[in-house]
């Protein structure tokens, strides 16, 4: 899976194509993350046995990955929630947005013209639990914790968490992913503010700017003392080479200092560009006489600055911490400190904060440190609140963000890129699942995206969740969403594995076509199965409207709006004729109809698009013709 570039905000404007046969005529309507569409339900049931991996036999060029997942029961089959729904755009009433810490002006402004804010500053978290079951989404800043406790008193209703920065270890990334709610940050704004500090703590730090400034205020001139060191020349070792990890580096070079950089997950080609040789974590700590933290706070890197890292440098290095408090065991740095190995430290965040007033850390004479100043500008603290509120606003309109931090989280111009393809794949998972006899156990799915792109070229993740979710949504009783798509999976023992075939298109589009495929299962419409013996349905995007392009062996083309009605029949004259008159006279509208066929005057599979769903009576007509030798209404 091709891995995501830097990411920028999604605002609320609708993504755009131009229209051609694969992209919309028209600013598509994209799917919600927060609402699912209703479904007839389905007497079906997820099996939790272990499934198989079926490989697809005529592959020319692959890559596949599979997402294992376990189950525990199986779900009763029960009527969609009440609260799921179809509208796209923005609720009746407004929705209630809770800002619980400072946010700045043109940010509430922006939150105003949608919801109905309130501002509840410095509440405990018994006062936070009380509140938010009449809020729609939550802006928190970092003295915020936002926990499973808030979530499970929210009742349901909490439909987006605001994050107004970019750390999000003070939100319960897991039990936001249970309840369905979606976590959006604000990664960009304060990114140029973040890497200035670092730059101006670390300057400060090697010319001792605070401790010279303290000392001529307690009126002495100590000039003997605060001698400082040269920064052209040294080599900076930049831990985590993110956003602003990189425009440290990019500030870094320009004093003249050599750069280095460890981080797993950033891309070479980023940091050749930057004149940045990315180095393993050791030799990063090992040869570096200054080194700037911008690592995430995460179970990984907790305390990974501790004695045996310390004891790794090079003696007499200087440490700079924009980041998180807690990458850092302050202990082991007083330690570190007092015996030489760091000379000097500053920091600019604490594992706790504030410190206490009596941090050994806080008082040592060779650290320097500010009261997390990272973003405090004026500038990146108005941008931050417009971006967040944006993304809160865009989150709750039901559109696709590029900053969600717990769904499948791409890139702006692959969104953009993917949007046409978003309905195609939640509707090929519904319609597919629909096609599963009742009592067969669903084991595994497999996903086939054809493209000209290279296999490494194609980022599926969001189709993947779509796909997903839009088999899962008709057979189960939970409330699913992008958001806990993988999580209910996961739940449910549905195995998800996907697969890349290289095809002879245009480049121009990333996606040829998509198949879905459900394997080890009965099919309540026999032509759904293909020679592989899974039940198989294909489709394209034209037009910016998706298209189902093949069903079992059998090539049709009709469009995936509406209801679908598929039928087997004998290949004869007459046939289209027959069952239109029969909708005609019971008053559904066909929007598409198609006869695809193996065989002329054999077998054809006749797909009918229908804006209402045929009665009874209708549907007990159409079966009674005698050429048509079985059929199925399909709910999309």
């Amino acid at each position: 899976m091709a891995s995501s570039s830097s990411l920028k905000p999604i605002f609320s404007s609708p993504l755009t194509s131009s229209p051609t046969p694969h992209s919309p005529k028209k600013p598509s309507s994209l799917l919600s993350f927060l609402h699912s569409t209703t479904s007839t339900p389905i007497s079906l049931k997820l099996s939790s046995n272990p499934p198989r991996n079926n490989s697809h036999p005529r592959s020319k060029s692959s890559a596949v990955t599979n997402v294992v997942l376990k189950t525990d029961t199986s779900p009763e089959t029960t009527s969609a929630p009440s609260n799921y729904s179809q509208d796209l755009g923005p609720p009746l009433t407004k929705p209630t947005i809770l800002v619980s810490e400072k946010l700045g002006e043109k940010g509430l402004e922006v939150l105003r013209e949608f919801g109905h804010v309130e501002c509840l500053y410095d509440l405990s978290p018994d006062q936070l639990c009380s509140k938010i079951s009449s809020c729609d989404a939550l802006i928190v800043r970092s003295g915020t914790k936002v926990t499973r406790q808030v979530f499970e008193a929210s009742n349901g209703r909490l439909k987006v968490v605001g994050r107004a920065g970019v750390g999000i270890d003070n939100v319960d990334l897991q039990a936001a992913t249970e309840f369905g709610c979606l976590v959006v940050n604000a990664p960009t704004a304060n990114t140029v503010a973040a890497a200035e500090h670092g730059i101006a703590l670390l300057a400060a730090m090697a010319r001792n700017v605070a401790q010279a400034d303290a000392s001529i205020k307690a009126g002495k001139w100590q000039r003997n003392k605060y001698v400082g060191v040269s920064l052209v020349g040294k080599t900076l070792a930049v831990m985590g080479f993110g956003k602003v990890g990189s425009e440290v580096a990019r500030r870094a070079k320009g004093l003249g200092m050599n750069v280095i950089a460890h981080d797993p997950y950033a891309p070479a080609d980023r940091a050749r560009a930057l004149g940045v040789d990315l180095v393993s974590f050791d030799q990063a700590i090992g040869t570096a006489d200054f080194i700037s933290l911008h690592m995430p706070l995460t179970p990984a890197t907790s305390k990974v600055f501790n004695d045996e890292t310390f004891a790794k440098m090079k003696k007499g290095v200087r440490i700079v911490n924009v980041a998180r408090g807690g990458v850092i065991d302050e202990d082991a740095l007083v330690k570190a400190l007092d015996s030489g190995i760091v000379a000097q430290a500053a920091l600019d965040v604490f594992t706790k904060e504030p410190p206490p007033k009596d941090s050994r850390l806080v008082q040592h004479e060779n650290v320097t440190v500010t009261p997390h100043l990272g973003a405090s500008t004026k500038e990146a603290q108005a941008c931050v609140a417009i971006e967040i509120a944006e993304a809160v606003v865009g989150a709750l309109k039901g559109e696709l963000s590029a900053t969600a931090v717990n769904a499948p989280m791409v890139p702006p111009e692959v969104l953009s890129e993917l949007s046409p393809y978003v309905a195609l794949a939640e509707k090929l998972g519904r319609l597919a699942v629909q096609l599963v006899a009742g009592g067969s156990g669903i084991k595994s799915v497999k996903v086939v995206y054809k493209s000209a792109r290279d296999p490494d070229d194609l980022d599926t993740r969001l189709l993947r969740a779509m796909i997903t979710k839009g088999i899962i949504e008709p057979i189960s009783s939970s409330f699913v969403n992008l958001v806990n798509a993988d999580f209910t999976a996961k739940e449910k023992g549905l195995r998800i594995s996907e697969e890349r075939i290289v095809v002879d298109s245009s480049p121009e589009f990333p996606i040829d076509s998509i198949q879905v495929q459900i394997s080890n299962v009965e099919s309540k419409f026999a032509s759904g199965i293909s020679d592989n013996g899974d039940i198989s349905i294909e489709g394209k995007v034209k037009y910016g409207t998706p298209h189902l392009t093949s069903v079992g062996s059998f090539a049709v083309d009709v469009s995936l709006e509406g209801n679908l009605i598929l039928c087997r029949q004998v290949d004869q004259p007459g046939m289209i004729g027959q069952v239109g008159n029969i909708l005609g006279e019971h008053n559904v509208n066909v929007s598409f109809m198609s006869v695809g066929r193996t065989v002329r005057r054999k077998k054809a599979i006749m797909a009918i698009g229908v804006d209402e769903k045929p009665d009874k009576e209708a549907l007990k007509k159409i079966g009674e013709i005698p050429a048509i030798e079985e059929f199925v209404f399909l709910k999309l």
